[in-house]
């Protein structure tokens, strides 16, 4: 076997193997004619094994562009400037519902709410992650989930004193018998994101990451420093309200019976679905180019163009009609072709763009090629290209089916074990997949109606997965007031207890779910191209989620159980490991 080296004696070889040192044989002669032998007291075993490895340096190992992206600067600057935008405004919203809603406490959640922001955003630009649409995904569900942490915190804390307890008591006791649903809530969304990260890639992986980071936060900020900011003032023999006068008793004594009218809503979700499965084999989807596979073109055009005679104009030099959509900027068209997308070479995309040029002849208004190929150029040009190789597009598939499967399956055994019944499990999981195809049947249903764009692509996968968090989150905190009501009322019959528990947390459930919408819907309305649809499926699941967690999860976890709702307490509601048992106790006498 031969190795190359340098000439001069007396110095090592190197042989390296992922980057790591495997042997370093001595030049013991002057090397004349390029190679060398490499001499020594080998095993026949050890021989074989550096034989193979320098072979190793000898198979071609060439690049190939399977995925590419361009997006000219003024698109760019376009979609950073709607989506900050979006974010700011629903931000400030969000905050002033607070202060509106809660009063003073408000001001607090204002604080946490923005180290929260600053923690997550300071993390994201050290570790040097990239910002993209499904990024923006995890800050928005972040924002909800730390809104949802303050709600749940001071929607009990308001209990405790319409109970007529101590402002001290009252914040005490709030925090001690919050603990429960918001470790639970942000669990099952840390258990989905870490399996995003494991199974997702590029931008799914992305909005894992960000979402990680953004629970671990939202924990620390909402619970810790709050808490701390609350015994602080209040130490100081100040007060706080948790309250204003119109919001004082705002959705505190709900008596509606939930459970009663679960059949009628068990039959609109099934219209639903069935209405989306029919629209799934005749209209089919706006498959993206992530998931197709092909070239991606968005052209602005200098004048006012229609979509069919942008298709018969290039359907000869394509070879096919393209797929051809308007985008809601003005005179601005998306193409998708798959023409030469298997094809290898440097000028191959150059090429597939000349065609592109050719078929718009007279539509393009007589640009030059350079002037139509350039992002940034004058009158009708492209403002963005994306390239997707089939492979990749199979590749993308694969791993978002298996984000969500695997995603699903961890979300049934965490319930399992925290609520010991398999009913539990099964309900929260037909409640987020049912939330998950609503979402989808509407995208079917819709996609070519609405004016904006509505394809299914990574973003739109990004969107379903928060939408799952979302909805988790939201059906964890119901189940856990139930598991609590099973031990405070242990002779209320069982469509009763869940209809309490739904009413009790019915505040909590519609104030995460505002304040959440607030931030998405500006995203919608401020929004342009393809955010426009990711916002549009945000706003569609807070919506179906909200719904699911009161009519579909609860009520198919008890048809399921035939009653039989009782659930281990394995994790003390107080937080307070031994004081389960006891507090429970007290409460049986007190209320008995």
């Amino acid at each position: 076997m031969t190795q190359k080296a340098a000439t001069d004696g007396n110095r090592e070889i190197a042989i390296v193997l992922d980057s790591g040192v495997v042997s370093a044989p001595s030049v013991q002669n002057p090397i004349l004619n390029g190679s060398s032998e490499i001499t020594g007291n080998f095993s026949l075993e050890e021989a074989n094994d550096i034989s193979s490895i320098l072979e190793i340096g000898k198979l071609p190992a060439g690049t190939k562009i399977i995925q590419e992206s361009l997006v000219g600067p003024s698109l760019g600057a376009e979609n950073i400037s709607t989506s900050m935008t979006a974010l700011l405004g629903g931000f400030l919203l969000v905050l002033a519902f607070m202060i509106f809603y809660f009063g003073g406490a408000g001001i607090v959640s204002i604080v946490v709410l923005f180290l929260n922001v600053v923690f997550l955003l300071g993390t994201i630009s050290s570790i040097g992650t990239v910002l993209t649409l499904p990024g923006i995904a995890g800050i928005v569900l972040t924002i909800g989930m730390a809104v949802d942490a303050n709600v749940i915190i001071y929607e009990r804390i308001r209990e405790e004193l319409r109970e007529g307890k101590t402002l001290q008591v009252a914040i005490r006791e709030g925090y001690r018998h919050s603990y429960s649903a918001i470790i639970d809530g942000n669990l099952t969304t840390l258990l989905t994101a870490i399996i995003l990260a494991v199974f997702g890639l590029g931008p799914i992986k992305g909005f894992a990451v960000i979402l990680i980071w953004g629970i671990v936060f939202t924990f620390f900020t909402a619970v810790l420093v709050s808490r701390l900011i609350f015994e602080w003032w209040v130490g100081k023999g100040n007060t706080i309200t948790f309250w204003t006068e119109p919001t004082k008793n705002a959705l505190a004594n709900l008596n509606i019976d939930w459970m009663g009218k679960r059949k009628m809503f068990y039959g609109f979700s099934i219209a639903i679905t069935v209405l989306g499965l029919i629209s799934f084999f005749t209209r089919g989807f706006d498959l993206g180019v992530d998931f197709k596979g092909g070239y991606s073109y968005n052209v602005v055009f200098d004048k006012a163009t229609d979509d069919e005679d942008i298709r018969q104009a290039l359907a000869g030099p394509l070879g096919k009609t393209p797929t051809v959509k308007a985008v809601d900027t003005e005179n601005t068209y998306n193409i998708l072709t798959d023409y030469r997308v298997n094809d290898e070479g440097d000028k191959v995309q150059e090429e597939v763009t000349a065609k592109l040029h050719e078929g718009l002849g007279a539509l393009a208004g007589g640009v030059s090629l350079a002037e139509f190929n350039n992002p940034d150029g004058k009158g009708t040009h492209i403002i963005s290209t994306s390239k997707v190789g089939p492979t990749v597009a199979d590749d993308l598939r694969n791993s978002a089916w298996k984000a969500i499967i695997f995603g699903m399956l961890g979300i049934f055994l965490y319930i399992l074990l925290r609520f010991n019944k398999w009913q539990y499990s099964l309900g929260a999981v037909i409640a987020t997949a049912h939330d998950a195809l609503v979402v989808v049947s509407l995208f079917s249903l819709l996609y070519g109606i609405l004016p904006f764009p509505m394809e299914i692509d990574q973003a739109f996968i990004a969107a379903i997965l928060t939408i799952i968090g979302y909805s988790v989150n939201d059906t964890v905190i119901v189940y856990d007031r139930i598991r609590e009501n099973v031990a405070k009322f242990p002779e209320m019959d069982t469509y009763s207890l869940i209809n309490k528990s739904i009413n009790t947390t019915m505040s909590r459930t519609l104030l995460t779910s505002l304040t959440t919408l607030f931030t998405v819907l500006i995203l919608w309305i401020f929004g342009s191209g393809s955010i426009k649809g990711f916002a549009f499926a945000l706003v569609i699941g807070i919506v179906v989620g909200t719904y699911s967690s009161i009519f579909i999860a609860s009520p198919v976890m008890a048809d399921l159980a035939k009653g039989n709702i009782k659930v281990a307490n394995r994790t003390p509601i107080s937080g307070n490991p031994g004081d389960d048992k006891k507090s429970f106790t007290h409460r049986k006498k007190e209320n008995a």
